[in-house]
């Protein structure tokens, strides 16, 4: 089939500016007149798009034939089998015979243009993959995996600093600070040295005062510190110059029958759809994530038998009881009408895999294991030792068509592919009772802090605390079958709900009860409960919100100031288009004030460095960005005088001028279509300080009715978290 090459070779900086020349040369059958070749790209390589019809512009991309034969050339995506979605497609309109070469220019920079930016993502070996129809009939043969031409991907300069703290544990228990530094596009990097100095808000024996960072590590961690005293602790950082870095999430001691442990049990690696082996997907979760639990969801129909054996062995070797939890599955991918993306795991190896079809790979073994619809699926797994969550991914889960309470105990609302409270809503619809979880569904292999680049993916992946007596197999799967859990969008946020029962009342194993966490299920005689909850962000908050079901009954607001220091305006684009994989919103708009000036601003969840809001002037300011279900904000700090003028807002779904006196904090909103997409108007504080907050919410209960009652948290920073909800039914 003929060789290729790449130049340059060797290491390249993610997100830097290249060019390539490949060189391929033809094989013995040479290439036939109408034949064609194929150079492919993951379909979740986010570099520049090549295109040849700007000479000028970035990915510009030419094809020479040796023998002077005229090609016909195009860039496509999703007309090649994934992962390798992206191709650029070359058709001899004369034939090629052995020794003959197509030189490709990527990026050609001959005639202007700057070439391409490089993915943002660390990997070892991005391949530039061949395709050959050398016999014109469209049936296009791979070169040799060992002889596709690769370049390595490193890391970035660092950019921000990160150290994380477990978020509860009882006195005396050992635990671990973790430091790491991320280069702008998030990848965890190895190009820092220097002495980092460590402040710890509370005495905590055993914490140095400084730690050392060489050149050449990802990280830094300090073992074996403890606490005895109750409270809330915290870490600052800062460089050798008192130069602040970062601070700690919180971390509480406190008696009691738990601790906190953190996951990402949902992404992929290169055997499927993503980037990087699976065994690189394990040790990025324990080693740069520091995650406590993760577990490894290729799409079914892309796990081979061999890949399934694989993924069991990386499971086992990765299993650390008290360390780490490496857990065993797969993500049922069922199209839509058939039930939509389901993730199943298994609390122990050597399970099989029912797989929702076998689109992309040619084991034909075990038929009877085919499962083409989730009602089959939950069929079968009746009888073993599994969890599922119902997902939102290319294909959302419809909840609907099959759900069994023993195996799926909860919902997905947030992925990398963005925030969707519409699964629970759909769920509680049903008359289920679940939990809330969060993942990243990370393809970029990096499980636990799943960065979404400038690609498809909108949001920051997500992460779920799971509230165990002890890190094992077994303790996970019990609390996680009893949805004590709660869902955060990948912030390390402590958040603690419970209620209480005054004239007591029975769980949902008939056990007296008259205090329950989050995700239990209860049935009183009485008509009064009480909603107790307690959180410290790893940021200010904003708000709390009080559900129940999908109606919000109670709003606090932390941050509460007086009117005059309300100088704040928060411009929020938030929503998708519909439930399904086109579910992006882009967003272009311009905001400018008739009066006063911008002082200063800041993005929240504007998740792609190159697309940043601008400022055109003082009093002007420009953005582009993209929601997926969630929020992508611009706070503006305006001077006093702007309060006396308006707002001009021009956007690509509407035009419209407000006052800003008539500016409140619940906003201004304007629906623009879609699911809930809205374009959001706020007026709130100059500064939010508060990271703590506890209070109850008192409520009663009429005969008969039952209460699905959770809280929602919102941080300043835009991240969230969400409490699995309390199920409370009076009997009478």
């Amino acid at each position: 089939m003929g060789k290729a090459e790449v130049a340059p070779k060797g290491a390249f900086t993610v997100g830097s500016w290249s060019s390539f020349t490949l060189t391929y040369t033809a094989g013995k059958f040479g290439i036939d007149d109408r034949g064609s070749l194929k150079v492919a790209l993951r379909g979740h390589a986010d570099n520049t798009k090549l295109q040849t019809t700007d000479p000028n512009a970035p990915g510009y991309t030419t094809v020479e034939a040796s023998n002077g034969a005229e090609l016909d050339i195009s860039y496509e995506f999703r007309r090649n089998i994934r992962p390798w979605n992206h191709s650029l497609f070359i058709r001899c309109l004369r034939y090629l015979k052995e020794g003959d070469t197509l030189t490709i220019r990527i990026g050609d920079q001959r005639q202007g243009s700057p070439g391409i930016r490089l993915q943002t993502i660390v990997e070892d070996t991005f391949e530039f993959r061949f395709f050959v129809d050398p016999f014109a009939c469209y049936d296009f043969i791979p070169l040799p995996d060992d002889e596709q031409p690769t370049i390595k991907m490193i890391p970035g300069e660092p950019v921000l600093f990160k150290a994380l703290l477990p978020s509860l544990r009882r006195p005396g228990e050992k635990f671990r600070l973790a430091v790491k530094s991320e280069d702008r596009w998030g990848n965890p990097t190895d190009r820092f040295e220097g002495i980092i100095k460590l402040q710890a808000s509370h005495p905590i024996p055993g914490l140095p005062e400084t730690i050392r960072i060489d050149s050449g590590d990802y990280s830094h961690i300090v073992e074996d510190l403890h606490v005895d005293e109750r409270g809330t602790y915290r870490i600052d950082l800062s460089d050798e110059n008192d130069r602040p870095l970062c601070q700690t999430n919180p971390l509480i001691i406190q008696e009691g029958s738990f601790a906190h442990f953190w996951s990402d049990m949902h992404g992929q690696s290169e055997e499927t759809i993503g980037t990087n082996s699976a065994r690189d997907y394990f040790l990025f979760a324990r080693d740069k994530a520091f995650l406590d639990i993760t577990g490894h969801q290729g799409n079914d129909f892309q796990i081979t038998d061999a890949f399934w054996e694989e993924l069991d062995d990386l499971t086992r070797e990765f299993e650390k009881p008290g360390q780490f939890l490496a857990i065993p599955g797969y993500e049922w991918s069922g199209n839509t009408s058939l039930g939509g993306d389901h993730n199943v795991w298994y609390r122990h190896e050597g399970r099989p895999i029912y797989r929702s079809c076998r689109a992309l790979i040619p084991d034909r073994t075990f038929p009877e294991n085919d499962c083409h619809s989730s009602a089959e699926l939950f069929e079968r797994l009746k009888d073993e030792d599994a969890i599922v969550v119902a997902h939102v991914g290319g294909r959302y889960a419809d909840v609907s068509l099959a759900h069994d309470a023993k195996l799926e105990p909860s919902v997905e609302v947030h992925s990398s592919w963005g925030t969707f409270e519409w699964i629970l809503w759909d769920a509680l619809a049903e008359g289920y009772r679940v939990g809330i979880v969060a993942s990243s569904d990370g393809h970029k292999g990096r499980p636990g802090a799943s960065y979404p680049g400038p690609a498809s993916f909108g949001s920051y992946g997500g992460l779920t605390c799971h509230l165990l007596p002890e890190l094992s197999r077994d303790a996970l799967f019990e609390a996680f079958r009893n949805r004590q859990h709660y869902a955060t969008t990948g912030a390390r946020i402590y958040l603690d709900v419970s209620v209480r029962i005054p004239g007591g009342g029975t769980d949902d194993r008939n056990r007296p009860v008259s205090e329950a966490q989050m995700g239990a299920i209860l049935t009183t005689d009485g008509g009064e409960i009480s909603l107790q909850y307690s959180v410290e962000g790893s940021a200010p908050l904003e708000r709390i919100d009080l559900f129940d079901g999908p109606t919000i009954i109670q709003t606090l607001r932390p941050a509460v100031a007086s009117e005059t220091s309300e100088d704040r305006l928060r411009l929020v684009c938030r929503g998708q288009l519909y439930r399904g994989r086109g579910r992006m919103v882009n967003w272009t708009g311009k905001a400018t004030l008739s009066a006063g000036k911008i002082e200063r601003f800041n993005p929240i969840c504007y998740w792609n460095p190159d697309r940043q809001p601008e400022l055109e002037d003082d009093h002007t300011i420009t953005w582009k960005t993209v929601t997926t279900g969630g929020v992508s904000s611009i706070d503006l700090w305006v001077s006093p005088e702007a309060w006396s003028g308006t707002i001009d807002l021009d956007t690509n779904e509407f035009t419209s001028t407000l006052t800003l006196a008539d500016i409140t904090t619940e906003g201004k909103i304007f629906d623009c279509g879609g699911m809930d997409k809205q374009f959001i108007v706020q007026r709130l504080p100059r500064a939010m300080t508060e990271t703590r907050a506890a209070g109850k919410f008192d409520l009663s209960l009429d005969a008969k009715q039952e209460r699905q009652l959770f809280v929602r948290v919102t941080q300043e920073d835009g991240h969230q978290a969400w409490s699995s909800p309390i199920y409370v039914t009076r009997a009478t």
